[in-house]
């Protein structure tokens, strides 16, 4: 169909194709993560987002396109969850405040509001980086403010818009070294490409199909039903450097998808997919001995936490009829970390980190389980600071501070020197200053080959994460947490806090805690039992 004037029921169908576009495509966006590690959110960030706006106007018919885009807006800012998330979602904003006062808009109009989301988009962020879905945005609406004239159709505009956001993002490696270093572009460019073509495509009258990366996902999801993890240790008589790795890969790869095998000394730890999970502890027993073996059936589990999310969205919230001077927000993952956070004085623990950002609504839910004049909220995670601040901006019942807090170690560290004697201004400058001595570090595995700034990384390598820089990579887990250690400022602080997660077992920790006492003498260590994802160790040095 030809348009030439864009209303507020077009304009949804517009959202709506290019959430339904990102919803079959987001895991291809997932994949272009500059680091290589298994929780690259981009485009699950972005999909969830902009599907709250979908969910606000899914039932309403609204011919205005200001009112319409409102609403849009309003659901997209509450479901905002990641820096991508949040950025989108502020996009859309500002394009809603450049349809008021209109019914309908033509390309010249509609080229207008797009550049009114630009702005309103890098107006929340403090420091903008080029090279990034701002400057595809930018670019985008940039050529369609010089081209759009009252001629044009929505058809035409579009095919035009399309054309320089795809431009812009292949030039993004230009603009971001670490880009072109990874071999990948913007990801979050790319999800605002994927958004349009979906929209493009509800023009054109024509059907989403599924990026190969995502149709393999779902295949594997449809027909691998057991989730196997097994640790086994070698038999006695077969030797470490006879033991060949790719042939039991081989072997599991006939009946299982989705295999993670790692090998640590004599022990192999194994993870895949299949539908015969007995033939798989067949094939592992030939080698060696089990330490431990978990079995899921992936679809009675998805069940199962559904229900679990049903129970606590029904749970009904009381605020406590005294009101505090203070109280506390953390972000956190993990059993043991969320328990530790409530000891340590969080009031309220919004549950997400790396592998699954909480969205602005969460926190706004987490604060309305509070009475406090102030709500002093740690995010704990840099993707997780922007969802915090635009929930602080629209929460009104209290005054609410975010300390940008951009790990767990960093949170960990404030919470433990929380002083609320102190008065306020100088509360939230020592909670600042605590952060910035953190020095954090963390090891977690690598879902791909590449190279990042000399670190040379393989597949199912152990990688140290120190900071925000990668600075080892090694077959060995242990070997991984030494050599991290040795190129942090160890040997010049105080204390170290080793947070360990689910996968780890005590005996390697404690291993790890008698060498940082041997080799770092002016350490005082701390061992805590985390229960996070993702992330065998974070450590936190002060």
């Amino acid at each position: 169909m030809q348009v030439k004037k864009l209303d507020g029921e077009l304009f949804k169908g517009l959202v709506v194709y290019g959430f339904e576009n990102l919803k079959a495509n987001y895991q291809f966006v997932d994949s272009l993560n500059v680091f290589p590690v298994p929780d690259g959110d981009t485009g699950t960030n972005m999909r969830m987002t902009i599907e709250g706006g979908v969910n606000e106007v899914y039932n309403i018919h609204e011919h205005n396109i200001y009112e319409m885009a409102k609403k849009i807006s309003r659901g997209m800012l509450m479901g905002a969850r990641g820096n991508s998330g949040v950025i989108l979602s502020q996009l859309f904003r500002g394009i809603s405040k450049g349809f008021e006062g209109l019914d309908q808009v033509d390309s010249i109009k509609l080229a207008h509001a797009l550049e009114r989301g630009v702005e309103q988009a890098y107006k929340a962020v403090m420091k903008p980086v080029e090279g990034t879905i701002l400057t595809v945005a930018k670019d985008g609406a940039h050529k369609m403010s010089l081209i759009a004239n009252s001629r044009m159709t929505i058809n035409e505009f579009f095919n035009e818009y399309i054309i320089e956001l795809k431009e812009s993002l292949e030039r993004t490696p230009d603009l971001l070294p670490v880009l072109k270093e990874a071999g990948v572009v913007d990801s979050g460019g790319q999800g605002l490409v994927v958004i349009v073509e979906g929209m493009i495509k509800y023009l054109n009258g024509e059907e989403i199909h599924a990026n190969e990366v995502e149709e393999k996902h779902e295949e594997e999801e449809e027909e691998f039903g057991y989730c196997v993890e097994l640790q086994l240790e070698l038999k006695e008589e077969i030797k470490s450097e006879e033991f060949k790795e790719n042939v039991i890969q081989e072997q599991i790869s006939k009946i299982g998808k989705g295999i993670f095998l790692v090998r640590e000394d004599r022990k192999v730890k194994i993870h895949v997919d299949t539908l015969t999970p007995g033939d798989i502890l067949n094939i592992a027993q030939q080698y060696g001995e089990f330490l431990s073996i978990n079995i899921e059936n992936r679809g009675l589990h998805e069940e199962h936490h559904h229900e679990e999310e049903k129970e606590v969205e029904e749970k009904p919230v009381e605020k406590p009829k005294e009101r505090k001077q203070y109280a506390v927000v953390s972000v956190g993952t993990g059993e043991g970390l969320i328990s530790l956070f409530k000891q340590l004085g969080a009031d309220f623990v919004v549950s997400g980190g790396q592998s699954m950002n909480p969205s602005t609504e969460d926190f706004i839910r987490g604060f309305d389980t509070l009475n406090a004049e102030n709500i002093i909220v740690f995010p704990n995670n840099k993707n997780i600071v922007l969802a915090a601040k635009q929930a602080a901006k629209i929460y009104k019942e209290s005054k609410v501070t975010v300390i940008e807090s951009k790990t767990l170690a960093q949170g960990y560290a404030a919470l433990t020197m929380i002083d609320f004697t102190l008065d306020y201004d100088t509360m939230i400058e020592d909670l600042n200053e605590t952060i910035s001595n953190v020095e954090t570090g963390q090891i977690t595995y690598a879902v791909r080959d590449t190279e990042i700034k000399g670190v040379k990384i393989s597949k199912g390598d152990f990688i140290g994460i120190l900071n925000s820089d990668i600075v080892t990579s090694r077959r060995n887990r242990v070997d991984a947490v030494k050599e991290l250690l040795h190129k942090s400022s160890a040997s010049e602080k105080d204390a170290l806090s080793i947070i360990y997660g689910k996968d780890v077992n005590v005996k390697e920790v404690n291993s790890i805690k008698k060498y940082v006492e041997k080799s770092f003498s002016n350490l005082e260590v701390d061992v805590i039992d985390g229960g996070q994802d993702v992330y065998s160790y974070i450590l936190a040095l002060e």
